[in-house]
């Protein structure tokens, strides 16, 4: 039996597999899942704030409104948006529409442009209300 020298696997990553948009995109889609889920209960914890008044609510505005929580918060709204495009997308393939590679692509570079401009856009108007 001859031996070929070939990849074992896609996950070995470099001279061996070369990295594709789509599986960076699937891998984006699962990791914004986890993001949007840690956030939600983010979440849950300023709404408990906000129903128990008070002290709670000082501290959740305080951990919320810091830099790192300024971080979370626009990473939780980015994971919601791009998750949520992303699943349109995956939607449109579910009946058929957009499987062929280029249109595969197209709407990859569609929902990473639409995400970053949605969470710049909802950023702005929350910024620009709470001023």
């Amino acid at each position: 039996m001859a031996h070929r020298n070939r990849p074992l696997s896609p996950f070995m990553l470099g001279t061996l597999y070369r990295l594709q948009m789509t599986s960076v995109l699937s891998l984006m889609h699962r990791v914004t899942g986890i993001v949007a889920s840690v956030g939600a209960f983010g979440l849950a914890w300023w709404l408990l704030a906000v129903a128990e008044g008070g002290e709670a609510y000082a501290t959740a505005s305080a951990y919320l409104g810091s830099t790192l929580g300024m971080v979370a918060l626009a990473a939780f709204t980015f994971s919601l948006v791009y998750h949520l495009l992303n699943g349109i997308r995956h939607l449109m393939w579910d009946a058929g529409w957009g499987f062929e590679l280029p249109e595969v692509y197209r709407s990859g570079y569609v929902v990473i442009v639409l995400s970053v401009v949605l969470t710049a856009a909802i950023w702005f108007v929350a910024l620009r209300g709470a001023a």
